[in-house]
């Protein structure tokens, strides 16, 4: 049974969040609203300088962040984007072709960015939101601490703070009190340990066995070329073995190259010989074209991703007062579809959104309405990526999601990608089925505005494809033949993502700040 809380008035109150991480230091700026002191735990001493931390190897590698989660981000950091900018981010200027053009299976599409916006690696924009944090006079950061465990009530319904132990020297611990704890310390969290060690039941979580890799080498192009190439996304062709690549412009005219894999039957290579070559190799040539005569500044470097974890703890029995979940600690995303960073934006929001309501009105459940309301915004993200990620040869699912739905999100989503790259490449150049296309994989809207009844008979319609054809045969199949509605078996199979695309907040964060 929750512990009665009244958190009306936070001001004379602690915060703890475990991790610096991207969602570790913006749920701090939420928190700084609310509560008069919030304490940042971080294992790594942080640089002093845009560099990657010890403990972040996934940092070297592309990072980006959607176009919800920038929204997100730019209210909560007003003038982010002129302060990337000012540190030599790759401008993103609304409009211009060439900006981001995406190569699918049906042939390429120069889409055009309409918001501002700056290209810059994960080591500059964790820089600059900790420089922003740590001139807020309620934030403080406390490096070089490993946490080590959770601090319970004698009964252990509720958490008071956290064990703490300086990093590599383990007759250095202290206890720090909170009156609410955030793990955001990423996929290395050791939450389910602590939580059982203190007699919790945790939730079987989501797993998606995708034996993914990834290499990374950083280029420096040649002058003619850098004016002219902003990002470019080659979509992998799982059927034919040939990987997904990317080209990431980031700050300082610094080009990031990436290859990418999944299902472990081979991975990206990391010698230079094979890594460039294999960009030839593509379905498309743009990033082999891209990277004619340009230096390679770095070694190349791979990462490997045995499985994608989707904890559950909103559907424990019991769950302990005073402490929350965010970030990758919640939901370990497959990182090349850029989710992870967006759905910390979306996370802190929701947190924002729970604390004010719950100023307005206390509940005793706070905690578990809150990691509901969080699952609710992991939710498409998680079951977009999965049925990406479904169709790669070896990747395996394990949890709760329909397989008759991911199969047909699949050709469905096929089936709309290829006449909206055909209508782009029209004369007419009719990018309204591509944009929403864009906005589903920018988190903006909804998978069911691709995924409804509607949309897939307008798709079908006079459609002699071969994705066509395989869709028509599972929606046959589906629906007995027509004696069922499509609609209500969409329903049965695919989540309605219900509340996860609510308004972003319009009421502006303390500008001040």
């Amino acid at each position: 049974m929750m512990n009665n809380r009244d958190i009306t008035n936070e001001r004379d109150k602690t915060a703890l969040v475990i991790g610096g991480s991207i969602a570790g230091m913006l749920a701090a700026r939420v928190l700084s609203e609310q509560y008069s002191q919030v304490v940042v735990v971080e294992r790594d001493i942080p640089p002093l300088e845009p560099m990657n931390r010890m403990g972040t190897p996934q940092a070297f590698h592309p990072h980006g962040i959607l176009p919800r989660g920038s929204r997100i981000l730019q209210r909560l950091f007003p003038g982010i984007i002129d302060y990337l900018l000012a540190h030599g981010a790759f401008f993103i200027q609304g409009g211009k072709p060439g900006v981001f053009v995406q190569s699918t299976p049906y042939g390429d599409v120069d889409y055009p960015l309409l918001e501002r916006g700056a290209g810059v690696s994960r080591a500059l924009l964790e820089w600059v939101l900790r420089r922003r944090l740590q001139v807020m006079t309620n934030i403080r950061f406390l490096t070089g601490q490993e946490a080590t465990g959770l601090v319970f009530n004698s009964d252990h319904s509720r958490v008071s703070g956290v064990h703490l132990r300086e990093r590599g020297k383990l007759n250095r611990q202290l206890t720090l009190e909170a009156d609410l704890v955030i793990d955001a310390s990423g996929s290395s969290s050791q939450l389910v340990q602590w939580l059982q060690t203190a007699g919790y039941t945790v939730a079987e979580p989501e797993r998606v066995k995708g034996k993914l890799g990834y290499t990374t080498g950083y280029y420096r192009l040649p002058a003619r070329t850098s004016a002219q190439v902003g990002r470019i996304l080659i979509a992998p062709q799982p059927s034919k073995g040939l990987p997904g690549a990317g080209l990431f412009p980031i700050e300082n005219n610094n080009y990031m190259a990436c290859l990418f894999l999944a299902g472990g039957q081979e991975y990206p290579p990391i010698n230079v010989e094979g890594f460039e070559r294999t960009f030839s190799q593509l379905s498309s040539p743009l990033i082999a074209e891209a990277l004619w005569g340009a230096e390679l500044t770095t070694s190349l470097r791979g990462f490997r991703v045995p499985e994608c974890i989707r904890q559950h703890y909103e559907q424990m029995e019991r769950w302990p007062a005073g402490l929350l979940v965010m970030g990758d600690a919640f939901c370990y995303f497959d990182p090349i579809y850029g989710q992870g960073m967006s759905v910390a934006a979306m996370g802190a929001e929701v947190l924002e959104q729970c604390l004010q309501e719950q100023q307005m009105q206390p509940q005793d459940d706070f905690e578990l309405r809150t990691l509901q309301r969080l699952q609710e915004q992991i939710e498409p993200a998680w079951w977009y990526s999965t049925v990406s990620d479904l169709h790669w040869p070896g990747v395996e699912y394990s949890g709760s999601l329909s397989m008759q739905g991911l199969t047909l999100a699949q050709k469905c989503i096929a089936l709309y990608l290829a006449k909206a790259v055909q209508a782009a490449n029209t004369g007419e150049r009719n990018m309204n089925l591509f944009s929403v296309y864009m906005m589903v994989n920018g988190l903006l809207i909804s998978p069911r505005k691709i995924i409804n009844a509607q949309t897939i008979e307008a798709l079908l319609k006079e459609d002699h494809s071969k994705e066509g054809q395989r869709l028509r045969e599972q929606i046959d199949e589906l629906t007995q033949g027509g004696q069922r509605s499509l609609e209500a078996v969409l329903d049965e199979i695919i989540p309605t993502f219900a509340h996860a695309f609510e308004a972003i907040l319009t009421s502006p964060i303390s500008s001040h700040r």
